[in-house]
């Protein structure tokens, strides 16, 4: 069990995530989604303060895993988000993905929808709005720096809750899930994690996607994956 105790025994579970468990049948999804992220942004907060001095050797356990995974060591072309706020950092394994000879896809936002950029170098990006790093507007418009996303063999995906059987809470807006419902079905959707955000359960709905994995510090899912999900 992890050290925020999200997966494990009833009793184990913070009184405020037994609430959110317990909560009335009758709450819409999008209440339900809603306190779900508060809880899980809180949970990621105070595990920020507890673990302060082991947080940088966790987090490079989560990348470490993904990394060994045969799905990522087979893969060409792989789309990495660039990590914001709390997110799980990836600056790091990018780079090694560079380094390795990875083809390196990373998204950026525009007008509500994410487009696609061919990273060459962590120097083809720089701080946007907001300061997120996102690729240099020069550079955007070059044609063989613009993939496809059927290029993409395996995308990593950043959320604020993830289930253990790959559901994912995202922050709301539905970027992720219109780029995802259009990756080929044989690439691998792979969530990463701490292990004080997984659920045992999230709510989903027909647009959500499944992931095939999720990564934490602790753990590799296996996700139902998008295959699996419209069988059940």
């Amino acid at each position: 069990m992890g050290w925020c105790g999200f997966v494990g025994h009833p009793g184990d579970f913070p009184a405020w995530i037994s609430a959110i468990r317990l909560a009335k049948m009758d709450e819409s999804l999008a209440d339900q989604k809603t306190a779900l992220r508060k809880a899980a942004r809180a949970a990621r907060k105070a595990a920020k303060i507890e673990i302060a001095s082991e947080s940088q050797v966790l987090e490079s356990q989560i990348a470490n895993r993904l990394l060994a995974l045969p799905e990522y060591q087979s893969a060409k072309c792989v789309m990495w988000y660039i990590d914001v706020r709390d997110e799980v950092p990836t600056r790091a394994a990018i780079q090694a993905g560079l380094d390795g000879g990875k083809i390196v896809v990373v998204p950026y936002c525009v007008d509500g929808e994410l487009e696609l950029f061919l990273l060459r170098s962590m120097r083809d990006v720089e701080p946007g709005e907001y300061g997120i790093l996102e690729p240099k507007v020069s550079l955007r418009q070059i044609a063989d720096r613009r993939p496809r996303v059927a290029d993409i063999d395996l995308i990593v995906v950043p959320g604020v809750a993830f289930g253990i059987d790959g559901e994912r809470l995202g922050h709301g807006k539905g970027y992720y899930d219109k780029l995802l419902s259009n990756a080929k079905p044989e690439t691998m959707l792979v969530g990463l994690a701490m292990q004080c955000q997984i659920f045992d359960k999230l709510p989903m709905q027909d647009h959500d996607i499944y992931m095939d994995r999720v990564v934490t510090e602790e753990n590799v899912y296996q996700g139902r994956g998008r295959r699996q999900s419209k069988r059940k």
